[in-house]
């Protein structure tokens, strides 16, 4: 089987170091989808929603290419949470989130053109917070890492100190989960080493 380039429909920088630590360089196409155009209230519906609407998106621009679009969201009692809008609701969250839990969730959409395949899949992991004085918070959201993270956090960046614990798939809590990507990538036929630095 030919082995069609490995397109990512993400402006996301953690996604994309993320694939290049596997071997995989991605070709970067951000969606640029209004995701305030889906509401859902089932995070894991939500994400593969997203997900697919973002591969969607980006899917015309190539005539052969395997294209994942992914989406993440961080669910606490119940509520769901994407990106902070700004500083003052990143404080707010973390408010909540500290000494708590929270799951998160990932979708992943993978278009594959060569053979007119479409798989939409979720991932969810467990992510436990440690307690924070209302200074770390402060000094956390100052950072500005929360405002680019789904949940608020980032556990490949300064939240690393805030994670006590994960109970799960730790690449998914970056934003793409490799382990369900190799099997998305086998379901579709082929083998991640197909893509190693093409």
């Amino acid at each position: 089987m030919k082995i069609p380039p490995f397109v990512l429909a993400s402006a996301s920088p953690a996604r994309r170091r993320l694939l290049q630590t596997v071997g995989i360089e991605p070709i970067v196409r951000p969606s640029d989808f209004d995701e305030s155009q889906i509401e859902l209230s089932e995070p894991a519906e939500l994400v593969k929603s997203l997900a697919q609407y973002k591969a969607e998106t980006v899917a015309p621009q190539f005539e052969s290419a395997l294209i994942i679009g992914c989406d993440s969201v961080l669910s606490i009692n119940g509520e769901i949470y994407g990106k902070p809008a700004d500083f003052s609701e990143a404080i707010a969250r973390w408010q909540i989130m500290q000494g708590n839990f929270g799951d998160l969730y990932t979708g992943h959409a993978l278009i594959d053109h060569e053979q007119n395949r479409t798989l939409v899949k979720s991932q969810v992991t467990r992510v436990y917070f440690a307690q924070m004085s209302e200074k770390a918070i402060k000094a956390y959201v100052a950072t500005g890492e929360p405002l680019k993270c789904a949940g608020a956090f980032a556990i490949e960046g300064f939240g690393s100190f805030f994670v006590e614990k994960i109970e799960g798939c730790h690449s998914n809590v970056i934003g793409l989960s490799l382990p369900l990507l190799r099997q998305m990538l086998s379901e579709l036929g082929y083998d991640v080493t197909d893509f190693w630095q093409q």
